[in-house]
């Protein structure tokens, strides 16, 4: 007898090969056989019958470095059959945080108020130590991030000290050896757009040098896309790393239509031996810091300084122009020429009451200009955030269906308006872009959504669906399969996945939540060993 045996559905194994109708043991946390009319008994049984069983999905992009630490598990991304997580994406992990000033300058983008949780100095293995103890609902594999090295070894100063540059690379040595799956970055925010490249790929040496993949949001999506697609591939070829371009998109309405020329670069890197991947969500709005709007400039100094800038009638209007020159190609203006204030909506601050509104209505309002709407906004509160629209859909389509991209959510904490995307990112490729379109087939969606992500950041045991794996799974509907959620609605649940196996555990149990932090934290470099024998039978 075997713990659970899922019967009769249309078998995935996330390699992209055709589905073929087939029976899944499982016992405790492994597949034990796949294949026809397995002749075994489950101490549980699940009819798949008309049913796609699948890996359980990995989000290779995701924010939820913190939500561990909220005082209810949070099965947002269960319920979308996400089983892996990969955290601590855009440069900003929650670790290493070396003492109270670097907590203090991190707070801003940590996301902890939101989550109503707080941060506090650790090292990246404490961090890892205290979600174990906490609880993942779903199972976390994070990144350490340049901003959090950054501000551990340099503040928010925009020129480095002497010694800095060497304390960084230690600081991710340590990361690396407690099992960081790799290094990232966010240089379009401060204090990540401070950094030359030289200083990158210095710290993406210390990746190569521990197998670990280097994960970029790059300097520019928009104006500056091909420049800076350039650095990202220059790092890659100075250091050897293997490159996972973040979000990938083309940014602001002047660069709509550019989605394949980001595609092509990537072709072209891979020709010549570059190993560069990307990730995309599939929405034509993106979710970030309201101030990611203001030039970099604006930053240095830390949160008080910020304050004092967007206080000041003469600095803001200095400021100004700067973030319209962005339009032009001026380096670290923001992204504010990339939209326009009635797409900008506030989705978290800490009055509430601004929720859900643009920029537009909230300077209509205040009778002030949208700008100095913006800068009030962020002066109330450094940490809101804001969805925007970017993208084309015509883009978003073209990278998708690119074998090159995998699917990663961008979510942030599962509060106020967050981005729908938190709750609806797999759901929608699988209903919209496969069943609707259709734009691709289901196995390469779901290649996607699994092998594509476990290969890149090493995730061993992981992303496939074959004896030995772990029983991570999901079990979906195709025809029913999808998300109701707007961005004024963002937090429903998605629809047509019945059931999610975690490690062997019923974790969504015919649609329903069971409760429980079945999730565990991974280590790079500290592989799991199988915990029961497994047959060759398969597919």
């Amino acid at each position: 007898m075997v713990t659970l045996v899922i019967r009769g559905g249309t078998v995935l194994d996330g390699f992209g090969t055709p589905g073929v109708v087939a029976d899944v043991a499982i016992d405790g946390d492994r597949v034990a056989a796949v294949g026809p009319g397995l002749p075994v008994v489950g101490e549980r049984e699940i009819d798949a019958t008309g049913l796609f069983v699948a890996p359980g999905f990995i989000d290779a992009h995701t924010h939820s470095d913190v939500v561990p630490f909220m005082d209810q598990p949070q099965p947002f991304k269960l319920r979308q059959g996400v089983t892996t997580e990969i955290v601590g994406n855009c440069g900003n992990s929650a670790a290493p945080l070396v003492d109270e000033e670097a907590v203090e300058y991190h707070r801003p983008i940590s996301s902890t108020a939101r989550a109503g949780v707080d941060t506090h100095p650790r090292s990246f293995s404490d961090y890892l130590d205290e979600i174990e103890a906490a609880g993942p609902t779903n199972h976390i594999a994070s990144l350490v991030g340049h901003h959090t090295l950054r501000m551990s070894a340099n503040g928010m100063d925009e020129t480095l000290s002497a010694g800095a540059l060497e304390r960084m690379q230690n600081l991710a040595d340590e990361a690396f050896a407690a099992g960081a799956f790799g290094l990232s970055t966010g240089l379009i925010y401060a204090p990540g757009s401070y950094a030359d490249t030289d200083e990158v790929a210095a710290l993406a040496t210390v990746a190569y040098r521990w197998q670990r993949p280097y994960a970029t949001h790059m300097r520019d999506e928009g104006h500056g896309l091909a420049d800076a697609v350039a650095e990202t591939l220059d790092i890659a070829r100075r250091s050897g790393v293997r490159v996972q371009i973040s979000h990938c998109k083309a940014a602001g309405l002047p660069n709509h239509g550019r989605g394949p020329e980001l595609l092509a670069l990537m072709h072209d890197a891979r020709a010549v031996g570059i190993d560069v991947y990307g990730d995309q969500y599939p929405y034509t709005t993106g979710e970030t810091f309201l101030s990611a709007l203001l030039p970099a400039g604006m930053q240095v100094g830390g949160p008080d300084a910020l304050r004092a800038r967007l206080a000041d009638s003469a600095s803001r209007a200095e400021w100004f122009e700067i973030a319209e020159a962005g339009a032009t190609g001026v380096p670290r203006a923001g992204a504010w020429h990339q939209t326009t204030p009635d797409v900008i909506m506030i989705s978290m601050h800490a009055d509430g009451s601004l929720q859900g509104r643009t920029i537009a209505e909230v300077a209509a309002e205040r009778d002030i200009s949208a700008w100095d709407a913006l800068c009030a906004v962020v002066l109330a509160d450094p940490a809101a955030m804001t969805v925007y629209r970017l993208m084309s859909e015509d883009d978003v389509r073209a990278i998708l269906a690119d074998p090159l991209i995998a699917i990663g959510s961008d979510n942030s904490v599962p509060v106020g308006y967050a981005h729908q995307r938190g709750w609806g990112c797999f759901p929608t490729v699988l209903g919209s872009y496969v069943r609707d379109v259709p734009l691709i087939p289901v196995e390469e969606a779901v290649r996607k959504m699994t092998s594509l992500t476990a290969r890149q950041f090493g995730l061993t045991g992981r992303g496939y669906l074959a004896p030995g794996a772990i029983a991570d799974l999901v079990v979906f509907d195709l025809e029913t399969i999808g998300h109701p959620g707007t961005p004024t609605s963002p937090a429903q649940h998605p629809t047509g996945i019945p059931y999610v196996v975690l490690a062997g555990t019923v974790a969504i149990d015919d649609g329903v939540f069971t409760g429980r932090r079945d999730g565990r934290v991974l280590r790079a470099g500290h592989p799991e060993p199988s915990r029961t024998g497994y047959s060759n039978t398969r597919l």
